[in-house]
């Protein structure tokens, strides 16, 4: 998801779609915080590993 976001935010920039941006930095947000509490172990949505 991280990923993905990224690649959003550089085509954002790149084309200068201001919506490629905001849904790039929603899924940047959303992916690092998913990360974070994932990796100190905390189940996300009554699942703690989700592949």
């Amino acid at each position: 998801m991280i990923l993905v976001g990224v690649l959003l935010l550089i085509l954002g920039f790149v084309f200068s779609l201001a919506i490629l941006t905001y849904i790039g930095v929603a899924l940047v947000v959303i992916g690092a915080v998913l990360w974070i509490l994932g990796a100190v172990g905390r189940p996300i949505a009554g699942r703690k590993v989700w592949f």
